[in-house]
């Protein structure tokens, strides 16, 4: 893991930050015009060129869900029903959503349709699963879909699909990739069109939901991994090691690295993550995802390392220092911030409560983790009357005047005649 000294702060994000190539942008843009144009023949050709199996039916079907819910142990499903649980009591919404400011009217309504991809294939994410569905049905969304590609025998995870059926989910799909995503936006004749597309993917499925959403909703990009750790002097050098490795072993294209004011430290991780790679499960996937993407970042003082970690605005950031309460509240730019040593982002994808399908590649500045808010929309209701017409007729006739629209104020001078 390389160890590089901070001069510019905002060279340095940019010089990190993940690029998305020219060619991998037309590669998906080719496949979303091919589903787009030819629907379920082109979804299959897909999952057939990618996953190298002919497909013939893409929805799961009631004896796929019943199979897969046969191989389930009691406690798997178990554990499941204890993840919903703990995201769901932190599903909050207004008691009474209904906001009324004179004769201007808010309410919360559920989207009509959802579509949830869950990354599979070659792995399995039954808690991406939970993460996506439960706050979609807490919303009160009716139609919601899972997809998620097939592994090599053509089918999807048992868990996931117990999973899937579990939280509320109405469809499941066997389709994945940047396919899935077009027939999410697109619909085809197997998968009707939804109106907002969530969840986490890898880099096709990222720059997918990116071109898609000029006529699709999506929630964010919940790209590839990344994990942020701010340590000091008095960090524990393997815990650090241990939770980048955690993360490391999502993919290759995982970004974990460290930001610290301790030479000393840095060099204290650096070689507790040598010595424990070679020994641990995934290690090629961890190796090639640390020595690609990781580091460990030496800041001058306090502010800098405050400043670095809010403009990089890493989906997570842990906080392995002392005092790390209070310099939480100087940080505002990381998708789910975690404090203190014993809060590992580990445990925050699946038993703390909290949402694990987060923003990255910087948009956690903007944004938080997924919650019951990304499947409503705030309905705006105004009713009006002609003794509110009299009170701002002046203002009314200033400002279409100003902006050369007469027709505007016309429309309502008619009402006062």
């Amino acid at each position: 893991m390389k160890i590089l000294q901070v001069r510019n702060i905002d060279s340095f994000v940019e010089s990190r930050r993940q690029k998305t190539s020219e060619k991998d942008r037309k590669t998906v843009q080719s496949i979303l015009n091919d589903v787009r144009k030819n629907g379920d023949s082109a979804v299959k050709k897909y999952e057939r060129k990618f996953n190298g199996r002919k497909t013939s039916q893409l929805r799961v079907s009631e004896k796929e869900i019943k199979e897969a819910q046969s191989k389930i142990s009691r406690k798997e499903r178990s554990a499941l029903r204890d993840m919903s649980a703990r995201l769901l009591s932190r599903q909050k919404i207004l008691a009474n959503p209904w906001l009324e400011v004179g004769s201007v009217y808010r309410d919360f309504v559920p989207i009509p349709s959802v579509g949830c991809y869950i990354p599979g294939g070659q792995a399995r994410y039954p808690s991406s699963v939970v993460m996506s569905v439960v706050p979609a049905r807490k919303a009160g969304v009716k139609r919601i879909v899972v997809v998620s590609p097939p592994n090599r025998d053509g089918k999807i995870d048992p868990l996931t699909i117990v999973a899937a059926k579990m939280c509320g989910a109405t469809e499941i799909y066997k389709v994945g990739g940047a396919q899935a995503i077009g027939a999410l936006a697109y619909g085809t004749k197997s998968i009707p069109k939804v109106d907002k597309i969530v969840g986490p993917g890898g880099k096709f499925v990222s720059i997918a939901k990116s071109l898609v959403s000029d006529q699709t909703a999506i929630d964010m990009v919940a790209g590839p991994t990344e994990l942020g750790i701010i340590a000091d002097a008095s960090s524990d050098p393997e815990l650090v090691a241990l939770d980048l490795i955690s993360q490391a072993e999502h993919s290759k294209d995982t970004m974990c690295f460290v930001i610290t004011q301790s030479k000393t430290m840095a060099k204290q991780i650096q070689k507790s993550i040598e010595k424990l790679i070679p020994g641990t499960e995934r290690s090629s996937i961890i190796k090639e995802s640390i020595s690609k993407n990781g580091f460990i970042a030496i800041c001058k003082n306090q502010n800098e390392v405050i400043e670095l970690a809010n403009k990089i605005a890493p989906e997570h950031l842990e906080l392995m220092v002392k005092n790390a309460r209070s310099l939480s509240k100087k940080i505002t730019g990381a998708g789910l911030l975690l404090i203190g040593k014993n809060t590992p982002s580990a445990a925050s994808d699946y038993i703390l409560g909290t949402n694990h399908i987060l923003p990255t590649n910087g948009f956690g500045r903007t944004r938080g983790g997924l919650s019951v808010l990304d499947f409503l929309k705030l309905q705006t209701v105004v009713e009006s009357n002609k003794k509110r017409f009299l009170e701002f007729r002046d203002s009314l006739k200033a400002l279409t005047d100003a902006e050369d629209l007469p027709n505007h104020y016309k429309a309502v001078k008619r009402r006062l005649d």
